[in-house]
Parts: structure tokens; sequence; C-alpha cells
């Protein structure tokens, strides 16, 4: 096992996706030999929870959260999902939040959907605190709304900002104890703007993820993301706060302990 100091905790990797079934144990293996010692598995998809409560008892390291994203509104059941929260693997809510990327085109379907998506966010957020659980939040083209309802519904458990989308107004969400999610992205080329905005982060806000298979770092994107990669995020992190990779690992690995207090 490597020191803690330069451990790595994936906060945000989807390993219950049916492309990591024939080599799980390889993708988490090879992940530890980068120093990536823990991982947590996001709710996203009711249909796949079973697959990560079970990864979550096969493996030490591994941890999974309970929660629909936006675009399975819809399907959002919490009668289903309060059985999994009482698990002792359990370490958040989400990911919840509002997603307008693919809103439908008639103006009547619009307002229908963000209410819709609107109603489930607020009530997984009233959830969470009310079990004194962080928030893995999700957001994408519906910033001004996110922060709205964060501000008036979060509880002092806080969150993360899912692969933070680098709009500077979410700052201010850090003196809330919402943290910011940093993965592939950063490393894109045409990553500018978070690249500008990073900086700006505090750093006891700043937590390493993949969001694997999703969003691959340079020089692997095409290709299927592994919580591995997380030393490519964390090497790009160095380079802009100028500092070294055992700092960075020390500070996101403090900050996930600090958010997600059932880490171990």
């Amino acid at each position: 096992m490597i020191e803690e100091d330069k451990m790595i905790i994936d906060t945000h990797c989807h390993l219950d996706d049916s492309r990591y079934n024939e080599d799980i144990a390889e993708v988490i293996s090879n992940a530890k030999m980068q120093g990536v010692e823990r991982f947590i598995i996001p709710g996203a998809d009711p249909l796949t929870l079973q697959r990560a409560v079970e990864l979550s008892e096969e493996y030490d390291e591994v941890y999974f959260a309970v929660g629909v994203h936006p675009y399975d509104a819809q399907n959002y059941d919490k009668d289903f999902l309060e059985p999994f929260v009482t698990h002792p693997k359990c370490v958040a809510i989400g990911e919840c939040g509002l997603d307008y990327y693919r809103l439908p085109e008639s103006n009547k379907e619009i307002e229908g959907e963000k209410k819709l998506q609107k109603d489930v966010f607020i009530d997984q957020i009233v959830w969470a605190k009310e079990l004194k659980l962080p928030l893995i939040v999700h957001i994408r083209d519906a910033s001004a709304d996110c922060l709205e309802i964060l501000e008036k519904y979060a509880g002092a458990e806080g969150g993360v900002l899912h692969c933070y989308n680098a709009d500077e107004s979410l700052l201010k969400l850090s003196s809330q104890n919402f943290y910011y999610g940093i993965g592939g992205v950063l490393t894109f080329k045409n990553a500018k703007k978070l690249i500008n905005v990073y900086p700006k982060i505090p750093t006891d806000r700043l937590l390493i993820e993949t969001d694997a298979p999703y969003l691959t770092p340079h020089p692997h994107r095409g290709k299927r993301n592994e919580p591995s990669y997380c030393r490519l995020v964390a090497g790009k992190m160095v380079e802009l706060s100028q500092t070294t990779e055992d700092i960075i690992s020390k500070v996101t690995t403090n900050n996930s302990k600090k958010l997600f207090k059932k880490l171990i």
C-alpha cells in the first residue's frame, strides 16, 4: 500500500458501468499501482446501484453514493433507493443536479423538464440534509438555477460539484462546505476556461476525480477512462498550482476524507 501522504482518492468513477464487467479486478489493481487507493461510485443509474453495492462489499477500497442523475429524473423512486442509504459504505447522496444540455424543443416541454429536474434535485438535497450526508452534484448548462437551489436548501454537510464547470459564480459555494471535483477535462487542450479559473479555487476545496469511463484525460482521449488516470489529472494540477505531486495528493486526500466522512 502506498504511503497515505501520496495516496489519491478517485471521488467519482462509474465502476458499476458494464464496460468494466470483464476486467474490474485489473482496473482496480492498475489504479492501486498508481497510488489510487479509494474509489467512490456515484449513484447515477438506479439499474446499476446493486452492482455498486456488490463492488463495495467485494473491495474494501470501493464506496458508493445513492442518487439519480438529472437525465433519469423521471425514474426517481425514493422508496426504491431508501434501503441502500443505510449501507455502511454509502458515503453521499448523488449524483443529482440539473442538466439543461438536452432540453426538448418546445417551450412547454422545456419548462416541464426543468421543473421535474428541480423537484427531484431539491428532494435529494433535503434527503441528504436529513441523513447528514454530503451531496454529489451534477451541473451542466444550469449554473444559475443550481446555485439558487443549493444556497436555499443545502445543509451543513455540503458536497462536491462534480466535474466543476469553471463557472466562477459557483465558487461562492465554497463557504457552504462545497468542494470542486477536478478531472480529465483539466488536461484537454480546449479547457482554457477551467485552466483560468483553477487558481481561484481554494486549495482546501480541491478534489480529484475521473468520471470513468467518461472524459478520459490527455493523452488517452478516445479510450475508456480508468481511475489509474487520476495521476494524469494530479500532474496537471501540480503544473498549474506550481507545487509538488506529494502536496496535491495529500491535500486532495485530506479534503476527500473531510467531505466523505465514512472513508477510511
